[in-house]
């Protein structure tokens, strides 16, 4: 089957030669290469209009490059039918900046909603939220709505979200860029610690000092192309 991975693969992500052009001649992306091995943790930095969100649709299939090669957990992402990717979607995680929770639905049911989506086992479903919640410590607000909530919890439910679907990977855009410090310190912690548990991070960000802090691989884009890739 076309876009099935090969059983030999042995990186989460490979970009060859990868451009991507918005509205036909705005290029978000040029000649982009980018090799990331399954249990890296990589910081994507840039000023914003960079690329660093474009970088990341791809990922996740939400764009198609319009040349090159993009792969990832095996998957060429071209050549792959639509009827595959919600089987990629199942082993990456996201996590955006503005939340994106759905305001009608409790904490739980956010993460529910997520597990039904993909097909989960019902069975499974209360104690993979009830594992998740209790991970991030959320389990006292998990019948609280979005608006109850504050910026860190918000983000926190954001996360769960993401980690409920035990990913292979987890994208993170710019996760830290609306909440207080202490919270984002918080969410830097988590993050670190999902890398820990063998899953593959990458992390947008425009905010250099974190990723020096973080002391992980950083690849910086400029004009949608890397300038830098530094360990």
């Amino acid at each position: 089957m076309a876009g099935t991975p090969s059983s030999d693969s042995v990186n989460a992500v490979e970009l060859v030669g990868v451009s991507r052009l918005y509205q036909h001649s705005w290029p978000a992306l040029t000649d982009v290469n980018l090799t990331i091995e399954k249990g890296d943790f990589i910081f994507i930095l840039g000023a914003t209009g960079a690329g660093k969100t474009t970088l990341l649709r791809l990922l996740y299939r939400q764009d198609l490059a319009d040349s090159g090669k993009v792969k990832v957990l095996g998957y060429d992402l071209k050549k792959m039918p639509l009827s595959d990717v919600p089987h990629l979607r199942k082993r990456i995680g996201i996590i955006f900046q503005d939340f994106r929770l759905l305001a009608e639905r409790t904490v739980y049911e956010n993460l529910e909603f997520v597990l039904r989506v993909i097909g989960t086992d019902p069975k499974e479903i209360p104690g993979r939220i009830q594992d998740t919640l209790n991970r991030l410590g959320l389990v006292h607000k998990k019948d609280s709505y979005p608006h109850q909530l504050s910026g860190g919890e918000q983000q926190k439910t954001s996360i769960a979200r993401a980690l409920v679907k035990e990913p292979d990977i987890l994208l993170a855009d710019e996760p830290t860029g609306n909440i207080d410090p202490k919270a984002a310190a918080d969410i830097m912690n988590i993050i670190k610690d999902i890398n820990y548990a063998g899953a593959t991070v990458l992390m947008a960000t425009h905010d250099a000092d974190l990723a020096e802090r973080t002391r992980r691989r950083r690849v910086t884009l400029d004009a949608g192309r890397i300038v830098r890739d530094e360990t």
